[in-house]
């Protein structure tokens, strides 16, 4: 916002540097940076751009992407690394919990694939989580995906999430706002969201808890007039409130990606002749004897060891070994307190 203020009222950088004493109503921050530029920075930002696939570009620039632009507050400047002309393309942003559930992060996953396959390009923030399932699914679909972080271009955070970024930049485009040595800080990564949001024709919450950075893009989202969705999940699951708080705000429920198409295929040119998301899934062959038992018991919602023993009618040691060859297998997941819960894989 200071520096709109300011080129409102000087109409450029240069006259804004040139004429610190005549500049009014800023903070002491923006005043001492005025009267005294960090040169070294600066440096250092144009050695960072004598590399191929970098550039930084302006809000005045023609590379701008126009609805960024439209927001109450835009960056007035981004680093980028990849496509630049990536950025003005249509795009969805799929975020959530940074500890999904594995449900979570395979629907993350799966829906970021499909879409990406269509067209869409899939914007999140390279956190761990759904955020990072959402950007392997967009490239396993041949697509592209963005990622906006909250720290300069020349960190990777968090550091697993290297080869990610690395896979990114080649295939798509990194996004920041924040100079070449910034370093993550909790204050940042709500001006992050907003440009994950701003970027966005709609933002996809996976999983979310009530008090998460999550609801914050979603709510920007709505403040940009922004579609929003939401996945719904079980009421027993905490990080599923966020959704569903979402939903009662007036955010679209989502069960398939052609719900999302529904709403953005038309304006964002998404194919819709691909076959159905979930058809991509093959039927599993019904299962024989003490597993059908066992899956008749086990659905969605966790349960103990203790009541699928109860209610199946089963050997405690032919309940637990069937309940580690099925997570190995990826179709249950334990969880805390020596709960079970389908994953739906």
């Amino acid at each position: 916002m200071s520096f709109a203020k300011l080129l409102a009222q000087f109409g450029s950088p240069q006259q804004v540097l040139q004429n610190p004493s005549q500049v009014t109503g800023m903070s002491q921050s923006v005043m001492e940076g005025l009267y005294r530029p960090d040169w070294a920075q600066v440096e250092e930002d144009l050695a960072w751009l004598d590399n191929d696939g970098r550039e930084v570009i302006t809000l005045h620039d023609a590379r701008y992407p126009q609805l960024l632009k439209q927001i109450s507050d835009p960056p007035c400047l981004l680093y980028v690394q990849g496509e630049v002309a990536l950025l003005s393309e249509w795009q969805l942003a799929v975020v959530g919990s940074r500890n999904p559930s594995a449900s979570g992060r395979n629907t993350a996953f799966d829906f970021a694939r499909y879409l990406a396959a269509g067209g869409l390009a899939i914007t999140s923030g390279l956190a761990a989580g759904i955020d990072g399932a959402a950007h392997k699914g967009a490239l396993a679909g041949g697509g592209k995906t963005i990622a906006v972080v909250a720290t300069g271009l020349d960190r990777v955070y968090p550091a697993q999430h290297r080869q990610l970024a690395h896979d990114i930049a080649a295939n798509g485009a990194i996004v920041s706002e924040f100079p070449l040595g910034t370093t993550p800080r909790a204050e940042l990564f709500p001006r992050r969201n907003r440009i994950i949001s701003g970027l966005s024709l709609g933002t996809l919450i996976v999983e979310a808890a009530l008090k998460s950075g999550s609801l914050i893009t979603a709510r920007m989202a709505m403040e940009q007039y922004r579609e929003v969705f939401a996945i719904p999940g079980s009421i027993h699951n905490p990080l599923s409130r966020g959704c569903h708080q979402l939903i009662r705000e007036g955010a679209k429920l989502v069960e398939t990606a052609d719900d999302i198409i529904e709403e953005l295929g038309a304006l964002a040119g998404v194919e819709t002749d691909l076959p159905a998301a979930q058809d991509s899934v093959s039927e599993k062959p019904e299962r024989d004897g003490d597993y059908q038992i066992l899956f008749e018991h086990l659905g969605f919602d966790p349960i103990s060891v203790d009541s699928l023993i109860e209610n199946s009618g089963l050997t405690a040691d032919a309940v637990s070994s069937m309940l580690l060859l099925l997570e190995l297998q990826g179709e249950v997941e334990s969880l805390p307190g020596g709960r079970y819960v389908r994953t739906g894989s």
